[in-house]
Order: C-alpha cells, then structure tokens, then sequence
C-alpha cells in the first residue's frame, strides 16, 4: 500500500508502506475519501511539521472510509462498520504530524473510541459528504464562537472551504443576511448559490460603503458605523480586524478562525468606544456529532462545496488543484476515478 508523504519543502511523495497492524486498542480503517485540507497545503509549503532530519510527515485527516480490523479491546465497533474520523481526538493527532497520515489505502486509528476519536455514519450517507464533516465543524465552531442567530447580520471573510461552510451554518440557523468576501470571484459564486445575500471581492468594491449599503448604519458616539452583528475572519488578510475595529458597531462581534504567522496590529482607542469582541476559534471541540447529525438534511446542499474529485493515485494533482483560487474542497478518493 501506499502513503502521502511531505519530504521536504514543496516535496510531498507517494511512497510504498507495509500494511498497518492492529494492536489490541487499535482499528484499521480502509479510506474511502479524504479531503485535502489547507492546513496540507501548509505543511507542504513549509516542509512538514514535527519531521526529524531525514523523516517524513505522513498527511491528510479529513477522511471516512470502512473499518477492516477491530483490536479485541475496542469496544462498540465491527469490521464493516462506516466512520469518519476525528483527528484531534488520536493520539498522533493524524495528519499533523504523528506517524500515520490519512492519505493512504488503510489507516491505522490507535486508542480507538466510539463517539470519540471513531463517530459512525449512516449507510446511505456517501463518503465524500461524510469526509467533509472535519472542515464542517470547525466552520461550525467558528459561527458557534460569533454567538450568531437568527436574523443577525453577518459578513464572512475568506470563501475557503471553512468559509463557504461558515455560511452554510448560518442560512441553516436563519442568519439570512450573511454577506461573503473574496478575491476569487469563483468561490463568491458559490457562497451566493449557498445562501449568501451578497459577496464582496474587496479589489473592486469599497468594503466600507458596501457594507453600509447592505447592512445598514448605527452611531457611535461621533461616527456612524457599519450595522453588521458579526464578522467571521477565515480569511486571515492582515487588513481584516483594522478594517472590522474602524467600521465596527456597538457590541459587535469578530471571530478569528485563520491563522495568523505574525503580530498583527489594532487599535484598542477605537475598539474602547465600540465595546466590541474580538476572540478566535480553532478546530471543534464539540461540533463533530452535530455536524454528522446534520448531515442527512444538508447533504446536498454541502455536496456543492466539493469543486474537484481526484482518484488516489493522483492525489498530487489534487494538491496542486486545491492550490488554485477556482477550487473549494478537493476531495480524493480510492475506489472511483475522479475529474
């Protein structure tokens, strides 16, 4: 069998591995699909995480597929059960950097636990809309973490996978009046066929007066402020929470979900004035059962956010895609051939 493996900087290779063995608490796992994730696409850039001199980083972590071994100490699970995975709660963190990367034809999940590190999903829910469920939910955190409900005004930063499923989240919960901002005017289109109001590419549009148009003004103290609720950054422009702290209402709200490599600056006078809120999110520290208990309802509607399909055995042309602004989630599988 075969494994997807960072080398080093830009070197990512499929190499051959010996077939995992299960040990007493352990599962193996037959892919079935596995998102490719812009976390990969990082670690590619950088050389991986956590490699020693000479290692390797195995990657991916977005993936559903079939248990094939069951070790006799794990317990509610059986040999053609249907699962997705959820990396954060393996030992290896799979993926990020520990010895087993899902990228491959049979993954090797240690410690494994139902309901934890092992959540089943229906039968009739295709494995592609089941390996989206780690980048649903940490698009469902991140709206979990703006406190956004039902007729608030929200603006989306970044048309990403985890942004597009930002806005998903938020239809779904009646934040109708969500307004998504990029610069790829691909990924705008599908923010607008997945509910979004208005999209914004800030190249050409004045955010600000934009803003005002949709969602209206409110004072404070001597100057008039944008009416948006809650602004979701998934974009990670270093631009963003300036921009947000000088058009922000009242007590407003900015969640920050994209990772920022440096110190970005803000200006604490004007957020004094506003009281506003500026915290982050990361990953999903309980959104994994909801989102597969959504799923059923949204299949289809999520199903619209996977662009591009590639087979297994062209898993790097999957990243080179996944690289491009016209792609949204690139999805690679292992028994079909994908386009």
């Amino acid at each position: 069998m075969r494994v997807l493996n960072i080398h080093g900087v830009d070197d990512v290779r499929l190499d051959p591995v010996e077939p995992p063995r299960a040990g007493k608490g352990d599962v193996v796992i037959k892919v079935k699909a596995c998102g490719v994730c812009g976390s990969d696409l990082s670690y590619v850039k950088i050389g991986g995480i956590h490699r020693k001199p000479g290692g390797v980083t195995p990657i991916g972590h977005e993936a559903a597929g079939e248990i094939v071994v069951v070790g006799s100490d794990v317990k509610g699970v059986s040999v053609g059960q249907r699962v997705v995975i959820n990396p954060m709660m393996t030992p290896s963190y799979i993926g990020s950097g520990g010895p087993e990367g899902a990228f491959t034809e049979e993954l090797l999940v240690r410690d494994a636990r139902v309901g934890d590190s092992l959540l089943p999903i229906p039968d009739d829910l295709p494995y592609d809309v089941a390996a989206l469920t780690e980048p649903l939910a940490v698009a469902l955190h991140g709206v979990n973490r703006s406190q956004a409900k039902a007729g608030d005004k929200v603006v989306v930063f970044g048309c990403g996978p985890i942004g597009l499923g930002m806005v998903v989240w938020l239809v779904d919960r009646g934040a109708t009046d969500v307004v998504a901002l990029d610069l790829s005017d691909e990924r705008l289109e599908r923010a607008k066929a997945l509910g979004a109001r208005a999209a914004i590419n800030p190249t050409r549009d004045n955010v600000r007066a934009r803003l005002l148009e949709l969602h209206g003004s409110a004072r404070v103290f001597s100057r008039e402020a944008v009416g948006t609720d809650a602004y979701i950054d998934a974009a990670g422009a270093p631009s963003i929470l300036s921009d947000v702290i000088n058009m922000a209402k009242y007590q407003s709200r900015l969640v920050v979900t994209a990772a920022y490599m440096k110190p970005v600056e803000i200006n604490l006078g004007t957020m004094l004035t506003t009281e506003m809120t500026i915290t982050t999110a990361v990953g999903y520290p309980n959104e994994m059962p909801d989102v597969i208990a959504a799923l059923p309802r949204l299949r289809d509607k999520v199903a619209t956010l996977i662009s591009h399909r590639f087979p297994f055995d062209r898993v790097i042309d999957a990243f080179a895609m996944a690289g491009t602004p016209q792609s949204a989630k690139v999805m690679v599988e292992f028994d079909e051939t994908g386009a």
